[in-house]
C-alpha cells in the first residue's frame, strides 16, 4: 500500500510546521513536506506517521551495511556504557587507536597514517592541507560537476554553482576545473588540459589533483577505463598528488573496497566517509606514512584538530562497520546485487522514450532521464517514487538523474521489489 500523508500528530505537515519555527529556512525544503524519519532497519525506513518506505538512497549512501545493523549497534551501545566523549588529540580515547589500526589494515599502503574527521568536508580539508604541506604548491585541479563538500576549502574545489554562488567572494581562486570525461576521446582532451596546468598554465603551481572515481551528485558519472590510471601518472609527473575522494565510492559501494581499484590505481591520498562510520559521523583522510609525515609532529598544540576528533561512539561504529564489511562480504554483495540491478533496469527500460542512459557500478546506479522543456525529470520521478513507497534521490546538474545507492544487505526480493516500483514510475511518466 503506497504511503499517504497523515493528518494527525505524526503528519508531515505538523512536523514541517514545527521544524520551520526552529531551523534556518535554507536547510530543509518544506514546500511539499517530506517524511520525518523515526525508525529504520535494514533497508526499511518508517516516518512519524507510521508509513514505511524501501530505502534505495542508503541515506545518502551511508547505510551500505543497512540501517541499524545489529553488530554495529552492539558496538556503539557497548562503547556508550563506558565512554561517550574523550579528548581526541590531548587525552585520546583508546578506541580511537583500535579503529585507526583496523582501518590501516584495509588501506592499500604498507604503512599508513590517518587524520580523522566527522564529515566528508573534514576529510577533504585535511587532504588539501596535506597536499599543500607535502608539495609546497597551493594550486588545485578539480573537475566540472565535482562535489567535495561545503566547508570553504572543499567548496572551492566543488563545481556546483548552486552552492558556490553566494560565497564566491570568499572562495580561494587557485582552483582550476577541467571537464569530467565520459568517452576515451574526452579523456584524451582532458588529460591534455591537466598536463598544461601542471606545466605552468595554472596561475599558481599545482600541488593536488582531486577526483571522484565516480561522480555521485553529478549523476553517477563514470570515467572511461584507464582515465584514472593516466591521471595518476600525469599528476605525479607534474609534481602533484592525486587525491581520490572516495567518500561516496569507498568501503565497498562500487563492488570493490575502493572505487579506484577498478582502474588499478593507488592514489596518493584517499578521503573516506559516509559508510565508514556505520551510521555514525566519521570520516578520514588517509595516506602512506612517508607522505603524511609532511605534517610536523605535535608539540602539544595540533595545527589541525577538532573537539570531537576520534569520537568514541563514532570509532565504535567504524569498528562495527569494518567487521560487517568483512563478515558480510559487503563489497561482493554490492557487486552481485549491482550487476543484477543494472541488467534489470537496462532490460526493462530499453526503448523508453524517457530514458537517456542507465549506468552504474556496484550499488551506485543512475537512470538519466531525457530533459523535457527544462524540467528536472529526476526530481519528479523521485517524488513519484516516494509516493509509492520507494526512496530514491535526484542527481545531476539539472536533477535529470535518478540515483540509486541502496544498502548491500538488501535481500534479492527487496531489491527486485524496489526496481519494479522505479520502472513503473519511469514508465508511467513517459
Amino acid at each position: 500500500m503506497p504511503p499517504k500523508k497523515g493528518s494527525g500528530e505524526g503528519s508531515r505537515e505538523r512536523w514541517a510546521a514545527r521544524l520551520s519555527r526552529v531551523e534556518s529556512r535554507n536547510v530543509t525544503c518544506l514546500e511539499d513536506p517530506p517524511p520525518f524519519w523515526t525508525h529504520a532497519s535494514g533497508g526499511t525506513v518508517r516516518d512519524a506517521s507510521g508509513k514505511e518506505y524501501l530505502d534505495f538512497s542508503g541515506a545518502f549512501g551511508v547505510a551500505l551495511a543497512g540501517h541499524r545493523h545489529g553488530l554495529i549497534v552492539d558496538r556503539i551501545r557497548e562503547q556508550a556504557g563506558r565512554l561517550v566523549h574523550g579528548m581526541g588529540d590531548i587525552h585520546p580515547p583508546a578506541i580511537k587507536v583500535e579503529f585507526l589500526e583496523a582501518l590501516a589494515a584495509v588501506l592499500p599502503w604498507r604503512s599508513s597514517r590517518t587524520i580523522l574527521g566527522l564529515s566528508g568536508s573534514d576529510a577533504v580539508e585535511a587532504a588539501l592541507k596535506t597536499a599543500h604541506l607535502a608539495t609546497g604548491r597551493p594550486g588545485i585541479i578539480a573537475f566540472e560537476g565535482s562535489y567535495h563538500g561545503l566547508a570553504l576549502g572543499a567548496l572551492a574545489a566543488t563545481d556546483r554553482e548552486h552552492f558556490r554562488r553566494p560565497f564566491t567572494a570568499r572562495l580561494a581562486d587557485h582552483v582550476r576545473f577541467v571537464p569530467f570525461p565520459s568517452t576515451p576521446a574526452e579523456a584524451a582532451s582532458v588529460l591534455g588540459q591537466v598536463s598544461g596546468l601542471l606545466a605552468g598554465k595554472a596561475p599558481v603551481p599545482v600541488g593536488a589533483v582531486i577526483v571522484e572515481p565516480i561522480q555521485g551528485r553529478a549523476g553517477v558519472r563514470i570515467p572511461p577505463e584507464g582515465f584514472l590510471t593516466q591521471l595518476a601518472v600525469q599528476a605525479r609527473a607534474g609534481g602533484a598528488l592525486l587525491i581520490a575522494d572516495e567518500i561516496f565510492t569507498g568501503m565497498g559501494r562500487t563492488g570493490s573496497l575502493f572505487g579506484c581499484e577498478h582502474d588499478r590505481v593507488i592514489p596518493d591520498l584517499v578521503c573516506l566517509g559516509k559508510a565508514l562510520g556505520g551510521g555514525m559521523p566519521l570520516s578520514a583522510c588517509c595516506g602512506p606514512r612517508e607522505l603524511m609525515d609532511a605534517w610536523p609532529p605535535s608539540t602539544g598544540e595540533a595545527i589541525h584538530t577538532s573537539t570531537f576528533l576520534g569520537h568514541p561512539l563514532s570509532c565504535a561504529g567504524g569498528l562495527g562497520f569494518l567487521a560487517v564489511l568483512e563478515e558480510d562480504g559487503l563489497a561482493g554483495r554490492a557487486r552481485r546485487l549491482g550487476d543484477y540491478a543494472l541488467g534489470y533496469l537496462k532490460a526493462e527500460l530499453e526503448g523508453s522514450s524517457r530514458v537517456e542512459e542507465v549506468r552504474g557500478r556496484g550499488l551506485m546506479l543512475g537512470v538519466e532521464l531525457r530533459r523535457c522543456a527544462g524540467t528536472a525529470a529526476g526530481v519528479g520521478a523521485a517524488a513519484l517514487a516516494l509516493e509509492r513507497g520507494l526512496i530514491v534521490l535526484p542527481a545531476g546538474e539539472a536533477g535529470e538523474v535518478v540515483e540509486l545507492t541502496p544498502p548491500a544487505t538488501l535481500t534479492h526480493q527487496a531489491l527486485e521489489s524496489g526496481l519494479q516500483v522505479l520502472v513503473g514510475v519511469i514508465r508511467s511518466a513517459g
